[in-house]
């Protein structure tokens, strides 16, 4: 008999039986039994013997078990024939009733489709294909939605203003403008179609900003967290603001859906209702040498350096301060009888003061971070820095 192996390609079904036997037999006397109580029954065409030489049915495979005095076992039989000729084999080797010397009975249990079990291999191996070719190549059709609509928004924003701020491409056109925080915010709002943003990329205010909220009415439409605040304060500063927007609390713009954008912008405040005195509170001790030189420095153009300890550092002209200021070293305040001045404060920023007091603030100063400063009638009405 041949390996099975030669029709592992053409087999169409496989018989599957079981058989018992009262008695001890081995496996080729099972076999012979087969053969030999089929041979002749439906002539040549359907003998086992002459079948197999022609390879339409595979080699019979045969397990067993002896066990007291009994033999069960298994009968697989390939087959490549039709349904209506693999259908009379398989009645023929169930009429086997003795394997070698011993009664027996063969059960038939069923008759398996090859080509049935491999489609439905290949259909689930296709679904996994699928599922996996979905999950990590295809794109979802949100996904795809939104890569599209992405790119359609990224080619409407156009590059602004000598500092090529990203905008919208309405920003020129427009009477109102939104002023931002950077480019993705400017992209999320052109998917409300909102074509009238510009991002500010950065904490600095451009110069375009500034003059565009000249001759534009302006929402600032920031996020909802510190960042936001330093930014308007910033703004509230420079600009020339007429609203307020402000994302919901702990929120970026960039991240909210269109109905949380248009109810942050319906609810905008105008400038007016918006605390725009951002100058540090910060509870300190004035010494009393300072406060007694505030009270007598006014009107002497003169201006007075103090140490960490609140020590007068010395003295020297207010027309002296902005070239003198530069090699002061260990100073912590400065009080003088001037304008505190934008060229002033970015020293003071620079040398790490922490202190800075003056006659009065230029309206167009931009107020650091980290300088504390207040006015010489704030200071002597007992107001804290």
């Amino acid at each position: 008999m041949s390996d099975n192996s030669q029709y592992a390609r053409t087999t169409k079904y496989v018989i599957k039986a079981r058989f018992e036997v009262e008695g001890v037999v081995e496996k080729p006397d099972v076999i012979g039994a087969i053969f030999g109580q089929t041979e002749g029954l439906f002539g040549p065409d359907l003998d086992l013997r002459e079948l197999q030489k022609t390879g339409r049915i595979g080699r019979i495979e045969i397990n067993l078990q002896s066990k007291k005095d009994q033999t069960t076992g298994a009968i697989e039989i390939p087959s490549s024939l039709d349904k209506a000729s693999t259908a009379i084999i398989a009645a023929a080797v169930e009429s086997v009733e003795r394997i070698g010397p011993c009664s027996a009975k063969v059960t038939l249990e069923k008759v398996e489709d090859v080509r049935e079990e491999k489609r439905r291999l290949i259909l689930d191996k296709a679904k996994d294909i699928l599922r996996k070719w979905v999950i990590e190549v295809a794109p979802s059709s949100e996904e795809v939605v939104k890569e599209v609509s992405d790119s359609i928004r990224s080619k409407e924003i156009v590059e602004f203003g000598p500092e090529k701020l990203p905008a919208g491409p309405e920003i020129n056109e427009s009477g109102a403008i939104i002023i931002v925080e950077g480019r993705a915010d400017v992209l999320n709002l052109l998917k409300c179609g909102i074509k009238n943003a510009i991002g500010l990329e950065g904490t600095h205010i451009p110069k375009t900003a500034i003059e565009l909220s000249k001759n534009k009415e302006v929402t600032a439409f920031l996020d909802g967290d510190r960042g936001g605040d330093l930014i308007l304060k910033e703004l509230t500063q420079v600009a020339e603001l007429d609203y307020v927007a402000r994302a919901p609390s702990g929120k970026e713009v960039e991240e909210l859906t269109p109905k949380e954008i248009m109810k942050s912008l319906r609810d905008k405040i105008p400038i007016a209702e918006v605390k725009t005195d951002y100058r540090p509170k910060a509870k300190i001790i004035v010494p009393d040498a300072v406060a007694a030189d505030a009270q007598q420095i006014r009107g002497t153009l003169e201006a007075i350096f103090y140490d960490a300890d609140g020590k007068a550092m010395g003295r020297l002209p207010v027309g002296e301060l902005a070239q003198k200021m530069k090699d002061v070293a260990k100073a912590e305040m400065l009080l003088f009888d001037g304008v505190i001045t934008q060229r002033l404060l970015d020293l003071a920023e620079e040398k790490k003061l922490k202190y800075l007091i003056g006659d009065r603030i230029s309206e167009v100063a931009k107020l650091p971070l980290n300088v504390k400063v207040l006015t010489t009638a704030e200071l002597l009405q007992g107001k804290s820095l």
